[in-house]
Formats: structure tokens, sequence, C-alpha cells
């Protein structure tokens, strides 16, 4: 049972930390709070969706550079002008871009909810000492794990890295200095497309199914962690993913059948308390930092 449980828990938490890594970039960047973030989870989904037939190694890389150029486009198209605004002005825009990517989603490719079937191998599983572990947990934890280590490199060993974490500490005293503004908000945003997809192509293998508003509930998921961890921290943001995404497990594993239904009332309750406690965040501090 507690091999079981901790497959679930690291699989469910490493997936939660994966969404908030989306919402927290941009915010640490532009202190934008994306609510178009989860259109461009449901961009990468309807390639997916497109694609069904085709073997992964098809579909996934080219919902990747989907979700990675409608990011971009929402950058260049809503964004960009609105750089210097203020961070509702900000808010409202995303939430026009987000109704609109739903709205072309619902009259061209969803009009209705839509069924994906799984690939082939993730329908299987296999027992390791006695707890029986499917693909889609292995995929899971994988995909999650992979990306947040990637995005650790690319953050703490690239010169992309050191010219992100440099905008987040000071944006204006970063262009003055030489950081290039549109090339590291225009990376910022790639970045966060190509999260968003791998978390589609998770979602999607978990559901089974593609609609214009499967984006809600990563989104949400997305911001609660980030704001558990620290809006301004990336290892913040991972760790209140990582941490909401373990209690949800532990709660579905021990409430009583009769409350299991009351289970987002005991994890939302838990979160106000962390947030009475730590307003600003587990891991911020006093200074803002995106690393």
């Amino acid at each position: 049972m507690w091999i079981q449980l901790i497959v679930d828990m690291l699989g469910l938490g490493t997936f939660y930390a994966l969404l908030t890594l989306g919402i927290a970039l941009l915010f640490g960047i532009l202190g934008l709070m994306n609510f178009a973030y989860g259109e461009t989870i449901m961009a990468a989904a309807v390639v997916l969706l497109v694609l069904k037939d085709s073997p992964w190694w098809v579909s996934w890389p080219l919902a990747i550079i989907a979700a990675v150029v409608v990011s971009v486009l929402t950058e260049r198209v809503a964004f960009r002008s609105l750089r210097n605004a203020d961070p509702v002005t900000l808010m409202i825009a995303s939430f026009a871009v987000s109704a609109a990517l739903q709205a072309i989603a619902r009259m061209t490719a969803l009009p209705k909810v839509q069924g994906v079937p799984p690939q082939p191998f993730l329908q299987h599983s296999f027992t390791l000492f006695g707890a029986r572990i499917s693909m889609l947990q292995v995929l899971t934890l994988a995909l999650s794990a992979a990306m947040i280590a990637l995005l650790a490199i690319v953050m703490q060993r690239t010169s992309l890295g050191v010219q992100l974490r440099a905008a987040a500490e000071d944006f204006e005293m970063a262009k003055v200095l030489g950081v290039r503004g549109s090339f590291v908000i225009m990376s910022a945003f790639a970045i966060s497309g190509a999260i968003a997809a791998v978390s589609a192509i998770v979602l999607v293998a978990k559901q089974g199914a593609v609609g214009a508003e499967m984006g809600l509930q990563p989104l949400l998921i997305g911001v609660v962690g980030a704001v558990v961890g620290g809006m301004r921290s990336l290892k913040g943001a991972a760790l209140g993913g990582l941490l909401l995404g373990m209690a949800t497990v532990l709660l579905e594993t021990f409430l009583p059948t009769d409350l299991i239904a009351f289970r987002d009332a005991f994890l939302y309750a838990a979160v106000i308390g962390i947030l009475v406690i730590r307003p600003q965040g587990l891991l911020s501090g006093v200074k803002v930092r995106v690393s």
C-alpha cells in the first residue's frame, strides 16, 4: 500500500509542480498572471486530437511546437504592446485572450468534447514490490520530472537562464546592462508554451478527452500551487504544486468514504491556513527572485 501511495503522490505532485512552473515563470518576468495559459494547454491538446491515430513520436513533438507558437503569438499580438501596463490591465488582457482562444476552438475543432484514445503502450501496467503501477503513472512522473529538471538546467547553466533571472530581479536594470528585453520575454513565453504542451500530453492521456474548457482546471491548480509556494520563486512554485498534488492523493486515500466528495473543501482550507501564516508563499522572501 505504501509504495502505491508514494508512487501516486509523486506522480500527481510532479504533474502539479509542472503546471505551476508555467504560471510562475511569466509572473516572475512580467508580473503577468496569464489566464490564457489554460488555452495554450488546450491548443496542444487539439493537435493531439487531430493526430490521435499517429504514433506518439509524431503527435507529441508537433503538439509542443504548436503550443510554443500559440504562446509566442499571444505575447506578440496581445501582450507586447501592454508591456508597461499595470498588472490589472495585463490580467484583463489575458482574460480576453483566454476567451478568444476558447471561442475559436468552439467554432473550429472543439464544438463539443471529443475522445482521444491513449497511446497503446500506456494501456499496460506492471507490479513492483506488490504495487500495481500503470505506464500512465510512469509517463506522468517521467515527463514532469524531466521537464522540471530541464528548466532548472536552463535557468542555472545557460546564458538565457542568466538573462531570465536578471530580468526577473530588475527588468529595467537588466536592459541597461545589455539584456535584450524582447528576446527574454519571447523566450519566457516559448518555455511556458513547451511546459503547457507537456502538461497537455499528460492531461489528455489521463482524461482521454479534449474540450474547449479543458484548460480551466489545470490553470486553477497552477495558480493555487504557485501562490502557496511563492509566485516569484520558481523553486517555491514547484514546491507548492508538489505539495498540492501530494495532499490531494493523501486526502483521497485517507478520508472516510462519505467525506471524499468534500476533498477539495479540506484541501483549500489547508491552502487558506498556509496563506494566513505565510501570505507571501512558502519560499518567497522579501526580495524578488526567480531561481
